[in-house]
């Protein structure tokens, strides 16, 4: 007897069809079911979709993921639709060889600067020469939002260096990375950029030339002054048609690997003002909270401080502030908040 041919592939075949119809007609609904497996990711705290935000610039980080429950969302099913003609963007980060930056594009200046800094690399190389570099404008960053050098011309202030060029003599390319414009905030001069702040910079390179790793990271603040009627306001000066901000304080924490293999932090507050010779840099230290709370942003955050043995000079500064603060009868030592209180109090940092 003859036998019928089987039809049932011809049936899988139709059946797969279907199915491969409707995924495709269906991806945005089916995709809110199963994120994470249809071309989701998840980062900073949101689960993004690759193919509905626009194309970003190489060097964009997102933020850290916060785990706090309120600060789960759901994918945004619409985002390509609701950015369809742009994207405002995320914070401008630059890369150079031995430091990157967070650039601040309303400020004109950076949030924050980091560096990686050994004995070798503070060493003046056979090719060096500082007087061949030159402040320029930073032409990666918008033209709408960079600081150029007309806006510093006869402001009064000293172009700043966040990550210092006296860090950075391996390379003349090296050094010439320095004087970009990004890396610059208006200072006060005499008694402060050239001055105490210049003292901190020195101090930062002798503790390289005796440890195997030091990391920096250094930027501007503008920290809320008290007025006459009692009331806390942020006011600070703006330079050139740029509007480039005068931060009203610089910080700085220098985290030290040792030659015995120990982490020790430092961390500094100083106004941008005159300030008197004769003061010394430990008048400035303050806990890395302290400035943490101030910048708005953490520093250091993978690097638990259980496994930091000095901090500005002090054995075990946080695990005794702990136990003083969970002890009814042990005294207290100021907080983070108060110090911030303090620092921002004219009687304590006045601008002169």
């Amino acid at each position: 007897m003859r036998r019928r041919p089987c039809k049932v592939p011809w049936f899988c075949t139709a059946i797969g069809f279907a199915i491969g119809a409707f995924l495709g007609k269906n991806f945005e609904a089916l995709s809110d079911y199963f994120p994470l497996t249809l071309g989701y990711r998840v980062h900073a705290a949101e689960i993004v979709r690759h193919d509905l935000l626009p194309a970003l610039p190489a060097d964009i980080v997102l933020s850290k993921k916060d785990d706090s429950p309120d600060q789960i969302i759901s994918p945004p099913s619409r985002a390509s639709e609701i950015m369809r003609f742009g994207y405002p963007g995320f914070e401008t980060l630059r890369t150079h060889e031995d430091f990157l930056l967070s650039y601040d594009r309303r400020n004109r200046v950076a949030n924050w600067v980091m560096e990686h800094l050994t004995p070798e690399g503070i060493i003046l190389g056979p090719d060096v020469n500082r007087k061949k570099s030159n402040f320029s404008a930073d032409s990666s960053i918008h033209e709408f939002f960079r600081s150029t050098n007309d806006d510093y011309r006869r402001s009064g202030y000293d172009r700043g260096h966040m990550a210092a060029a006296a860090n950075h003599h391996k390379s003349q390319s090296a050094i010439d990375q320095t004087f970009l414009l990004s890396n610059a905030a208006p200072q006060v001069g005499e008694k402060f950029n050239r001055g105490k702040w210049s003292d901190l910079e020195n101090h930062v390179r002798a503790v390289v030339r005796r440890s195997r790793n030091v990391y920096v990271c250094t930027g501007p603040l503008y920290l809320p002054r008290r007025e006459v009627d009692g009331k806390l306001y942020v006011k600070y000066e703006v330079i050139g048609k740029n509007n480039v901000a005068v931060p009203t304080h610089f910080f700085k924490v220098v985290l030290v690997d040792t030659v015995e293999g120990h982490l020790n932090v430092e961390s500094y507050i100083m106004p941008n003002a005159e300030i008197d010779d004769d003061t010394p840099l430990k008048a400035f230290q303050v806990p890395v909270e302290a400035i943490e709370r101030a910048a708005g942003f953490l520093i250091f955050e993978s690097l638990p401080k259980s496994q930091l043995k000095l901090i500005n000079g002090k054995q075990s500064f946080f695990i005794n502030l702990k136990l003083k603060d969970e002890t009814e009868d042990s005294p207290q030592e100021f907080s983070a908040d108060t110090l911030v209180t303090r620092l921002v109090d004219p009687e304590i940092f006045a601008q002169q």
